[in-house]
């Protein structure tokens, strides 16, 4: 089954409302407009129930198959919110909104998923039942936590879930994929160095904080090199270098230093934790300073399960030919919300190719419009092949 006829005479519709999405982006769980494009879609479409209101401003939608004698639920989801950037891709569907984009895809993640649901509802040529998912604040937000502590998996019964994104630089028609880790956790922190500020030319006199950050900064990064197994992967990236004054001979009294920590597992992410807590403490106690500490967890790792790893991969071969799909990719250490759906349901997160665009969180990023049919067949022909009519 190569990509499903139907998606070229749908093309110039699903584009255009992916230009719309384009044009009048909205930032975390305010995507109210977004949401209520989508709900109405969703019913101009037949879809037999419409949720709004899902973690604050999600929308789900439930399709019944043809032949319904079955307990199974898949469910499909696509995010919808852009990202508080300036764009300058100059296309003329680019943002109306000053300081907004949407320079991830997501408005391309969203049309895609209205496409297949569209087709579904035409054609229901399934055995089960499909939940399509429209969550909010993905950027950051956690807006797929909080669909899931709203009762997202129990309330529609879903017994898998699956998640798809662009990704620049992998050829339009092209997908990839990975059993286990795919994606990073990502979690941040904050230092506080308090010292003894004093002037400049007498730093004998004080006790200079920007000293113990400058070593702090260097000596972080032994705790990968030196303290993750090699085979492991893991980032520390200190982001931030901030002091209290900005005067050329004025020691500072305090420095603040922010970052992120990524990892691919729990126990690294865990030990990194604990081994960053004791170097800070250590270096700054052996300057006579005093430091303050805060870690906070973010988004888990995106761990994908075997099976329906194997399943989501046969898919995008029967879609796109075994030569276009790798099943082994490297991991990513950018992270995805959509971790906390995997952890509540069995599931697989795939990439699908974006041709040779800009990076993601560009100011330049646009969606290609050509890989429209590739996401949206991938979503139908996992739903059939997943639940097949009688």
């Amino acid at each position: 089954m190569p990509v499903t006829n139907r998606f070229a005479d749908l093309l110039p519709e699903i584009t255009a409302w992916r230009r719309d999405f384009h044009q009048h982006p909205e930032l975390l769980f305010d995507v109210q407009r977004t949401a209520t494009v989508v709900a109405d879609k969703l019913r101009e479409f037949g879809c037999d129930e419409v949720v709004e209101g899902i973690g604050r401003t999600g929308v789900v939608a439930v399709i019944n198959g043809k032949h319904n004698d079955s307990d199974t639920v898949i469910g499909l989801r696509a995010d919808m919110d852009a990202l508080p950037i300036h764009e300058t891709s100059g296309v003329e569907h680019s943002s109306t909104i000053d300081g907004k984009m949407h320079a991830c895809g997501h408005d391309g993640h969203t049309a895609m998923l209205l496409g297949a649901a569209k087709y579904l509802c035409e054609t229901r040529h399934f055995n089960g039942r499909v939940a399509v998912i429209f969550q909010p604040a993905e950027e950051g937000g956690g807006g797929g936590d909080e669909m899931v502590k709203d009762g997202l998996m129990d309330r529609f019964n879903i017994n898998e879930v699956y998640g798809m994104h662009n990704w620049p630089g992998m050829e339009v028609g092209k997908f990839a994929i990975r059993p286990g880790p795919l994606m990073a956790a990502a979690d941040q922190f904050d230092i506080t160095i308090t010292g003894k500020g004093g002037h400049a030319a007498a730093p004998h006199k004080g006790i200079d904080p920007t000293v113990v950050a400058s070593q702090l900064m260097l000596s972080l990064q032994s705790i990968v090199s030196r303290n993750v197994d090699p085979l492991e992967n893991a980032v520390i990236s200190v982001t931030s270098f901030n002091t209290d004054t900005i005067s050329y001979n004025v020691i500072p009294q305090t420095v603040s230093l922010k970052g992120t920590v990524r990892t691919l597992s729990t126990e690294v992410r865990d030990s990194i934790k604990d081994r960053m807590e004791t170097l800070i403490d250590h270096t700054a106690r052996a300057m006579d300073a005093k430091a303050e500490f805060t870690y906070h967890y973010g988004y888990p790792v995106s761990v994908n399960a075997e099976k329906q790893t194997r399943f989501a991969s046969a898919i995008a071969q029967k879609v796109s030919g075994a030569d276009n799909v790798d099943t082994n990719v490297n991991p990513v250490m950018g992270a995805e919300d959509f971790s906390y759906m995997l952890n509540a349901r069995p599931g697989a997160f795939i990439f699908m190719g974006n041709g040779d665009t800009a990076l993601l969180h560009h100011p330049d990023y646009d969606f290609n419009d050509e890989a429209i049919p590739h996401g949206c067949s991938y979503w139908v022909q996992l739903v059939e092949e997943a639940m097949p009519a009688a």
